[in-house]
């Protein structure tokens, strides 16, 4: 993998950036994230409307958009999807040097593009992720506040990570996905987002982080929105296809640790995730979990009890 700086500002033309806007069922939300990137103040975009066979109107919506705005690309899915297979409709067509993934319930704040750009053109080619803090807002548009939040003096809570985060990644949640920009060259080593699962982000930190770097850029960039109908608020309930993909993800993760410190990482993650199927009656899916563990760690007697629970609950 190439590992020299490289600076953006000397070449003759900025670099373009893809921007994927995937839409299922937002029309309430679709004209404040599209009026979005059209105020973007960075000039080289190349913009992919997908919609994942909305039934609310929003088609509608991207359609009236795209006809204003002849250069953007339009994709009605005849039939939904899921999110990693409409994002990966859309990117294997895109050329961007850099992508960003944005659903279009959430807002780009007008400086986003260009402020990630100015990050990607100091760092290192093995920086593959800019991430920056959100604003979170409701349903209604209210600011709820952010996602990264001061915790102390200079410090932040989750505690943002630069650099090689792969433990981080599996040790904890601390990156808000709408205000990444990846670089294409990461997630073309990646094959794209895995179309197997029912969610893209945990996936995509664990692959990229063992061979790509990660840069927190100290900025919020981004509003995200908070609603009953969001992925985020349905994990970890009875019947969702979600955490059947975390269980994939952590299986991935035993496959491509290689130290201590990332082995333990791991079995910190899988001990969290066993807690909260459990606490959801998810009893299957706690003693998969539970024989990962396994893998990482000699489990403790709390491990060992909270497994003989889920037995005997499975088996009532």
């Amino acid at each position: 993998m190439p590992g020299s700086s490289v600076s953006l500002s000397s070449t003759s033309e900025l670099p373009l950036v893809s921007i994927v806007a995937l839409c299922h069922n937002h029309a309430p939300f679709v004209r404040e994230a599209l009026d979005s990137i059209r105020s973007q103040t960075y000039p080289n975009l190349e913009v992919w409307l997908v919609d994942d066979a909305s039934t609310d109107g929003s088609p509608v919506i991207l359609q009236e958009y795209a006809a204003q705005n002849p250069t953007w690309h339009l994709l009605l899915l005849p039939e939904n999807v899921g999110n990693c297979r409409a994002f990966n409709a859309a990117f294997w067509q895109s050329t961007g040097l850099f992508v960003i993934d944005f659903a279009t319930d959430d807002v780009l704040l007008p400086e986003r593009v260009a402020e990630q750009v100015a990050v990607f053109a100091a760092a290192a080619l093995t920086v593959g992720v800019v991430y920056s803090n959100a604003e979170l807002m409701a349903e209604d548009g209210r600011l709820l506040g952010r996602h990264h939040r001061p915790d102390g003096p200079g410090q932040l809570k989750p505690r943002p990570a630069s650099g090689w985060v792969f433990a981080e990644v599996l040790r904890r949640y601390f990156i808000s996905t709408p205000t990444m920009m990846m670089r294409r060259a990461c997630l073309e080593s990646l094959g794209g987002y895995d179309e197997t699962l029912a969610y893209e982000d945990f996936d995509f930190w664990v692959r990229a982080s063992r061979d790509w770097q990660f840069l927190y850029l100290d900025a919020v960039t981004t509003r995200k929105r908070k609603h009953p109908r969001s992925m985020s608020s349905r994990a970890y309930q009875p019947h969702d296809p979600y955490l059947a993909s975390t269980i994939r993800v952590c299986e991935k993760a035993l496959a491509l640790q290689r130290t201590p410190d990332e082995r333990a990482a791991l079995a910190t993650r899988l001990r969290w995730e066993m807690r909260q199927a459990l606490r959801r009656g998810r009893f299957p899916e706690a003693l998969a979990l539970f024989a990962l563990l396994r893998h990482t760690t000699r489990p403790t007697v709390l491990d060992l009890a909270l497994a003989l629970g889920s037995r005997l609950a499975r088996l009532g």
